[in-house]
């Protein structure tokens, strides 16, 4: 069965109880004994008024509250004795959408309000008055109309409540799908990249004890192999960041420059700008760009100096990475798939990858991260 198949709109809904409860105020009121000529009209239109202005009540309860309340005390002065039930229902509304100072605030002045028409208004002993007075609104039944919005307000809370537990349950449980299949699938293909290295590794070893030229397709397949299984690692260990650790951000930056300095590359660390508080997917990916260059400046480029830059601007993070390495303007290094990763991150954040030689010599990465005036 489909739920809410055949719902009828809420604005239909509240147009039906609007003149529902016009229509029984004015019948209840001209049935009753009431006043004639001038007064009697002005009294039944305000008590059709009073029923009808409840259609606004989902929109604008507190106004529709007040409304009611003088078309009340307005219908009383003209000499219906009718209770307000226009009223009631407008502090049911107000109460349910959480409004339970005002409509009480409102519910005495009231009160007080048409105690002090009656005694104007009408003629006979005070004790007489008040009791028409009490007739227009019962006491008892704004309790009840205070204690139903009341309820129904609980029972809408707890219902967004069940809700939104109902939607975290799911989002973790397809987080930890997501990463149970991450796992397995990295087991899977790091055992079968594991012996295509092994085996490049051992064919370039023997080609070159006996004197051969390597083939340059096997040099190929043994840099591959290498590539794909760190980032194999890099992948489950971003995915774990997620699940069992604090993900890796701006602040880790220096401890990763100083594991890098311990391998015997100098490594400079600059920070331009006032620092600020970043958002962090710009912080997890800054580490990321970082790491990724650093790692390619040890392993390929034959570097001895690398400086890394962050700059804090007031719209972005700006991240450089310069080493002085073997790379030459021409031709350019093919991407690897550590440069894909790092351009589909940066990318991803709507910023911008340059990865290019320098003219003077070595490699530069240089990334520009937007942080929507994150400070």
């Amino acid at each position: 069965m489909i739920k809410g198949r055949f719902a009828v709109p809420a604005g239909v809904t509240d147009w039906v109880i609007a003149v529902g409860v016009a229509a029984l105020l004015v019948g209840t009121g001209l049935s009753g004994p009431h006043p004639a000529g001038g007064r009697e009209l002005l009294g039944a239109t305000l008590l059709a008024a009073g029923g009808l202005s409840l259609a606004a009540g989902r929109r604008a309860p507190l106004v529709v509250l007040a409304v009611t309340g003088l078309f009340a005390a307005g219908h009383q002065a003209a000499g219906f004795e009718v209770l307000a039930v226009s009223y009631l229902v407008a502090v049911y509304g107000a109460v349910r959408a959480g409004h339970r100072t005002a409509a009480v605030a409102a519910s005495v002045g009231l009160l007080v309000v048409l105690h002090l028409t009656a005694l104007v208004s009408q003629d006979g002993p005070a004790r007489e008055v008040v009791g028409q007075a009490r007739n227009t609104l019962e006491i008892a039944w704004l309790i009840a109309a205070f204690a139903a919005g009341e309820a129904v307000r609980q029972a809408d809370r707890r219902a967004d409540e069940a809700e939104r537990t109902r939607e975290e349950t799911a989002r973790h449980r397809a987080d930890e799908e997501r990463l149970r299949i991450a796992r397995e699938l990295h087991d899977s293909l790091t055992h079968q990249i594991s012996v295509i290295k092994v085996q490049s590794e051992v064919a370039v070893h023997v080609a070159r004890r006996r004197g051969e030229q390597v083939p340059e397709a096997l040099l190929a397949i043994q840099e591959a192999g290498r590539e794909a299984s760190r980032e194999l690692r890099a992948t489950l260990e971003a995915l774990r960041d997620d699940d069992t650790s604090p993900p890796h951000g701006l602040d880790h930056i220096p401890d990763l420059v100083e594991r890098f300095r311990t391998t015997g590359l100098r490594t400079t660390l600059t920070i331009e700008g006032p620092p600020h508080a970043v958002p962090a997917a710009v912080g997890r990916t800054a580490y990321r760009i970082v790491q990724e260059s650093l790692t390619n400046v040890a392993r390929h480029a034959a570097a001895t100096t690398v400086s890394v830059l962050i700059g804090y601007r007031p719209d972005a993070l700006a991240i450089r990475v310069d080493d002085d390495g073997t790379a030459t303007p021409y031709p350019s290094p093919t991407p690897g798939l550590g440069l894909l990763g790092m351009r589909e991150r940066v990318t991803a954040l709507g910023g911008r990858l340059s990865t290019e030689p320098r003219s003077a010599g070595g490699f530069t990465v240089q990334a520009e991260l937007p942080t929507n005036g994150a400070s």
